[in-house]
């Protein structure tokens, strides 16, 4: 099954890319105009072209192409202007074509908000214009930093600094991303029937520093977004160009180093960069802040190339591997700090942590047809591996032993997407078409959750067994200009799994199949340059594990979810930027993953609803304050009024801070991330204390180098990054108990780095 399906992929793909090549090769190339980064000479994507009579409008594709044939005949000029780049306008009668292309540059700037125009639109979403402040103003430091990018998101580290993050938004225990969509350069991060739980996200294999976008939307709303996007997605992009060969090295407390280096490998072009291939590598290591020390090392490695292989084909082929191993202290019991059995930053298992790695391999052909259509191909694969040990009720089940399990697996993920795009007119009125294809495969052997100890002595086996799980999805959207101010967006989505499970414990071969339709409806009205608002409407859904789908029971395997966003983009005079939103979300049915019991609970029926808010202010020259409110009310429903809270589940968040920035000379942020108490059981009588970090990073930039220092908890305040109600038992203990426990957050933590550019 595995074969076959690795060769339908591809010869799908390679039949696509074929069918795509030969009408743009049979046609003659029309002129194109290209827009620059003017130092660099690195293509500028998703500027914003419009002509004086604003009957064009247009943004700049990855290789910064606009299509010069649709420019009017009677435009005089072109406004040209893009965040992070200094606005220009271009008379159109001075472009200068040779081989029918022209070349427009734009000086990169720190921007001015006086210059930003709100944008949300059916293919960039509600929040481009606050993302591409963000990943402008606010470069990320770290790879905890890289989700934490997404406003009202919060994560939360309780496993030694290798295991993904626990995720948090909009009302929702996210788990590592049951409801939370993620990739990275259209790879899917997010792991189906995952040992350790459903939709697993871990991004560690991403270098922080050759993020270049950052792309994310809340809700079920978008048809090329399939499983687990009902809370929303994030999807990040990598570079394409490094603009400089760089070196960077970190220090800090806690015994920790990082070093990371990017290299070019093809000479840079002086007219326009059009090639690309580059190598970058990452290692890291700390003891952690804990007593038991942590020993946390991860290396990861990146070979990408991209380029235009002529005129309508761009070529990406990405390399990358990652490995980590750890140890952690795990989660410990509130009683056991009372009482001076551990210290806050003790343990009461120290055996635990753990070890994993993924290697990628990607692959994207993006095709330009002379009709102004574009096909996109990619295919994928990773190879993944994953052990970890955990003791979440340390003597509670097996009173000589403990009750440490480990889960582990091995992963094979194959998969392609497909998608063709195309604006047109019918009559009078500006449509546009997008349909697309996605498949995926993951093979997973001797997924396995067996009780342990000391890492060693296999105790028990509760679970062991092979999974196959496909999704073959299709999606189409069709965009209509009703008129110059109200876009309207229908879409509809359909997906088709199939599970099978063999379980060797047992002896068992079982297998499932399942389907599901999600319509979506979505309208922007965009009042002026100021204000859009936008009701935004759809249903998604979330897949059960394959361990569970096959053994169905009554248990809907696609639970759907219904979403509904109401809000606003808009401007405030010249400099603040806003973005609202009042929100409703409601699932068919509820899943929480027990990974030490190897066991999908179904929750049943919940609903949320809340209210989003973003605020970016430019306060003076070069000095910047944003903020970002979150308000939920997440509850089940079909229980007592007493008992339908869910755990966990955050109601009020707020995130903001100060940035100071400059191209070169001192740069500094100051911030903060505020989380309110939330309930941690059903009944709201354990309470899962909330938390108020502030950090802060001041540098010092030139062309040739940079120089900083960045802390973690400025205040040195003692929380609680991860909280559960749990019943565990200790070994003096005769009974077992309910309470919290915890993982503390960092203390102050301090780092100085140093990058060299050349």
């Amino acid at each position: 099954m595995k074969w076959a399906f690795t060769n339908t992929v591809f010869f799908t793909g390679l039949l696509i890319s074929l069918f795509a090549t030969f009408p743009a090769l049979a046609q003659k190339a029309a002129n194109a105009v290209y827009i620059v980064n003017a130092v660099s000479k690195v293509p500028v994507q998703d500027a914003s072209v419009q002509s004086n009579d604003k009957k064009f409008n247009a943004v700049s594709d990855e290789n910064g192409f606009i299509d010069y044939s649709k420019i009017p005949a009677a435009a005089k000029y072109l406004v040209v202007s893009c965040i992070g780049y200094q606005p220009d306008t271009i008379q159109v009668s001075a472009l200068s074509f040779a081989n029918n292309m022209a070349l427009i540059n734009l000086t990169p700037s720190i921007s001015s908000l006086a210059e930003i125009k709100v944008i949300a639109s059916a293919n960039k979403g509600i929040f481009k214009t606050i993302s591409d402040l963000d990943i402008h103003l606010r470069p990320i430091n770290n790879s905890q930093e890289v989700l934490r990018m997404v406003p009202g998101l919060f994560i939360g580290q309780h496993a030694g600094g290798g295991k993904a993050e626990q995720i948090f938004l909009r009302g929702f225990d996210l788990d590592h991303g049951t409801d939370i969509n993620i990739s990275v350069d259209g790879m899917p991060v997010n792991m189906v029937s995952h040992a350790h739980g459903q939709g697993y996200a871990d991004l560690h294999f991403v270098i922080p520093e050759l993020i270049d976008k950052v792309n994310f939307n809340k809700g079920p709303y978008y048809a090329d977004k399939g499983n687990f996007t009902t809370a929303g997605f994030v999807e990040f992009k990598t570079k394409d160009y490094l603009e400089n060969n760089f070196v960077k090295m970190e220090g800090g407390q806690f015994g920790t180093f990082r070093a990371i280096a990017g290299i070019n490998l093809l000479k840079p072009q002086k007219e326009r960069r059009d090639q690309s291939l580059f190598i970058a590598g990452e290692g890291s290591f700390t003891k952690g802040y804990f007593e038991s020390p942590q020993d946390f090392s991860r290396f990861n490695g990146m070979l990408k190339y991209h380029g235009s292989i002529n005129s309508h084909h761009t070529l990406s082929a990405t390399l990358t591997g990652f490995t980590s191993k750890w140890n952690a202290s795990g989660q410990i019991p509130d009683r056991a700090v009372e009482t001076g059995l551990v210290g806050f930053y003790g343990a009461i298992d120290n055996t635990e942590g753990g070890n994993t790695s993924r290697y990628n391999a990607n692959i994207e052909l993006q095709t330009r047809l002379n009709n102004g259509g574009s096909i996109h191909n990619q295919l994928y694969y990773s190879k993944y591996k994953f052990e970890l040990y955990s003791n979440f009720t340390f003597y509670k089940e097996d009173p000589v032993n403990g009750d440490q399990i480990r889960q582990k697996e091995s992963r094979d993920i194959l998969g392609y997407n497909g998608a063709y795009q195309k604006e047109f007119y019918i009559g009078h009125f500006k449509t546009e078409t997008r349909v697309g294809i996605q498949v995926r495969h993951d093979a997973i052997d001797n997924i396995e959750l067996t009780r342990t100890n000391n890492r060693v002595t296999n105790t028990k086996a509760i679970m062991l067994g092979d999974v196959n799980e496909m999704d073959a999805g299709a999606y189409w959207s069709q965009r209509i200009s009703v008129s110059k101010k109200l876009d309207i967006t229908a879409a509809l989505r359909a997906d088709y799994f199939t599970n099978r499970y063999n379980d060797k414990l047992a002896n068992q071969l079982l297998s499932s199949t399942s389907t599901i339709v999600c319509p979506k409806l979505n309208l922007n009205f965009r009042v002026n340059d100021h204000l859009q608002l936008y009701l935004y409407n759809g249903k998604g859904y979330h897949s059960n594990d394959t361990r569970v789908a096959v053994q169905q029971n009554g248990r809907k395997v696609l639970p759907p979810a219904y979403g509904t966003d109401l809000g606003a983009v808009f401007k405030a005079g010249k400099k603040l930027v806003l973005q609202s939103a009042l929100w409703y979300l409601w699932l068919d049915q509820e899943f929480v993953y027990v990974g030490d019991e190897g066991v999908v609970e179904a929750g049943g029926q919940t609903r949320r609803y809340g209210f989003d808010l973003s605020a970016r202010y430019e306060l003076a020259k070069n000095l910047y304050a944003d903020l970002d409110l979150s308000l939920a009310n997440p509850r089940a429903l079909k229980v007592p009024a007493a008992e339908s809270y869910l755990p966990l589940a955050p109601r009020f968040t707020s995130v903001g801070g100060l940035t100071y920035r400059k191209a070169q000379g001192w740069n500094g942020s100051l911030r903060y991330r505020f989380m309110d108490n939330r309930p941690a059981n059903e009944d709201k009588t354990v309470i899962a204390k909330g938390y108020f970090i502030a950090d802060a990073a001041v540098n010092y930039s030139t062309k040739k180098w940079e120089a900083g220092l960045s802390i973690q908890n400025l205040l040195n305040t003692k929380w609680k990054e991860t909280q559960f109600d749990t019943e565990s038992r200790l070994q003096t203990e005769p009974a077992p108990v309910s309470e919290i426990h915890f993982t503390p957050g960092t203390p102050f933590f301090a780092r100085l780095n140093v990058t060299v550019f050349f």
